[in-house]
């Protein structure tokens, strides 16, 4: 059975937003399914991580066609702020320069529903053809951006052809929608768009419980949820760090910001020397002014370790030598939806996780039904400061750890297999 793949993001890029479909893609092949990927020859990644390319399967089918995104324009005037924002790393509106304000207008105005815009026409046309002789049974589209789903709504149209739409993040309710300064007839441009990409779809697949709620709301399509999940990485023996290494991994946004939790930090320090004399934080990846400045205002200076982006085997090792897994989300009742992909793979590093992140979010019920950790919303200084001095005592016993129940299903094998049923079941006219 053939199906292609219509995506933006494909190694090198690095970050998230990749490896949930080449890692479908790595493994289709074991459950009968071929798939073909479509992707810009000339795209505008904001990360880049070459080790990536080496898990892209030797056999699979990678077509490319040209991009035009207005970001190289951009650079023009601010290369910086270009290239902040297309990571998606936007500062307070107070902190905002002109510049950022007017980009930021700009792009949320004037590119609906997103940059790459432009490139639908001509993959509708190109791919016109394409899934004709290359015989394709499904197409699929995942974004964001989500204007790859508008490539399939026009070849749904124009071909009747089974599509299937996967959402990895939602579309009009995602928390930078707010930054992004629509005017009226912006903003409900998006919702139409949104509404037609569901309602024409003839499957959904969403990463998280809260958004298939949301969505079931707007179009009555069928969803399914299948998360984002692990894999199993080959890496050498790592030996835990000698330090009490608190590390995040992965985009510290504006909004991920929990100033209580750097206060109890801050506070164990100052009232017990040994904490402090063993403390390291450790960022690893993109991160905010906003948050920088509000660790430096809390006295962790002393304690920060900065490591910029990594490779994905390199966070990987990072993950397994950390005593402590920090997973950070923006508190708000847009992000109750967001399951990070990096969550599973914390969950088999053995090591312990404190999550933070808005009440009642999906992550929490995923970190208590595996044990793999605890969820604390932004309020809980207590909770938390007690949770890191037991952490601490056992890192000195050497009995720190942490194994994580029922995550077998989270492997990307698994969810392949899921994925696999899930598009044989459409192609045969049984879901």
């Amino acid at each position: 059975m053939k199906v292609l793949l219509i995506t933006y993001y494909w190694p090198p890029a690095g970050g998230p937003g990749v490896q949930r479909w080449l890692k479908f893609v790595k493994y289709f092949k074991e459950f009968g399914i071929e798939p073909i990927v479509y992707i810009p020859e000339n795209p505008t990644y904001p990360l880049i991580d070459e080790s990536l390319i080496s898990e892209i399967p030797s056999d699979v089918t990678i077509i490319k066609q040209p991009i035009f995104e207005p970001y190289r324009f951009a650079e023009i005037f601010s290369k910086k702020d270009s290239k902040t924002i297309s990571k998606g790393i936007i500062a307070g509106r107070d902190k905002q320069s002109f510049v950022q304000k007017l980009m930021l207008f700009i792009r949320g105005n004037f590119f609906i529903p997103d940059a790459r815009k432009y490139w639908v026409k001509p993959s509708v046309k190109f791919l016109n053809d394409l899934i004709s002789i290359e015989d394709i049974d499904i197409i699929i589209t995942t974004g964001p951006p989500h204007s790859i789903h508008l490539i399939g709504k026009e070849l749904k149209k124009k071909l009747d052809i089974k599509w299937v739409a996967d959402f990895r993040d939602p579309w009009t309710t995602i928390g930078y929608h707010k930054k992004l300064k629509l005017i009226r007839s912006a903003r409900n441009k998006h919702i139409q768009l949104e509404k037609e990409v569901l309602s024409s779809a003839d499957h959904i697949t969403v990463t998280s419980y809260t958004t298939k709620e949301e969505f079931s709301s707007i179009a009555k399509q069928s969803i399914s949820v299948i998360t984002n999940g692990y894999d199993t990485e080959e890496v050498a023996n790592i030996q835990l760090d000698t330090t009490f290494t608190i590390s995040h991994i992965g985009s510290l946004l504006s909004g991920r910001n929990p100033k209580k939790l750097w206060r109890a930090i801050y506070d164990i320090a100052q009232e017990n020397e040994d904490f402090a004399e063993h403390l390291k934080l450790r960022l690893v990846g993109a991160v905010s002014e906003d948050v920088l400045s509000s660790i430096k205002e809390a006295g962790l200076s002393d304690f920060l370790e900065i490591k910029g982006y990594v490779s994905h085997k390199e966070a990987i090792e990072i993950q397994r030598s950390s005593q402590v897994l920090l997973l950070i989300e923006i508190d708000s009742e847009e992000t109750k939806c967001i399951i990070p992909g990096k969550l599973f793979e914390y969950m088999i590093s053995e090591r312990p996780i404190i999550a933070v992140g808005p009440r009642d979010a999906d992550i929490s019920k995923l970190i208590e039904e595996t044990g793999s950790g605890k969820y604390f919303d932004y309020n809980a200084y207590d909770e938390m400061k007690r949770l890191l001095l037991e952490y601490f005592s056992k890192f000195k016993e050497g009995k720190l750890n942490s194994q994580a129940i029922g995550i077998e299903k989270y492997s990307r094998r698994s969810l392949t297999k899921e994925m696999s049923m899930l598009l044989k079941s459409l192609a045969n006219g049984k879901l």
